[in-house]
């Protein structure tokens, strides 16, 4: 089962979040997302769980924990919606930019 983990200190590394969830079994994966420019914390992360019963477990004693004075929101992840990709236009020279010599 893949539980999402909201309210995490940015400090928060992969190994601490880890290290909340094993107490209640054994832990697949866990990961801090972090931003991919400046590498900092965006403050969630997900953990993968391999047992349902002790991941659901695990979501109802932590939800609403406070870990470095902040209070965890704790859930079963949803499934990553498809996103249509983003046209940003450019490409070419088909008109839109400034040009001096026009005016």
């Amino acid at each position: 089962m893949n539980i999402f983990v909201a309210g995490l200190s940015f400090q928060t590394k992969d190994a601490d979040l880890a290290q909340i969830f094993e107490e209640y079994g054994e832990i697949s994966s866990a990961r801090v997302i972090s931003d991919r420019f400046s590498g900092r914390s965006k403050g969630y992360g997900f953990v993968e769980m391999e047992d349902e019963e002790a991941a659901k477990r695990a979501i109802s004693e932590l939800n609403g924990a406070e870990l470095d004075g902040r209070q965890l929101s704790v859930s079963e992840a949803r499934p990553k919606e498809e996103r249509p990709k983003r046209d940003f236009g450019g490409g070419g020279n088909r008109g839109g930019g400034y040009n001096r010599n026009r005016y």
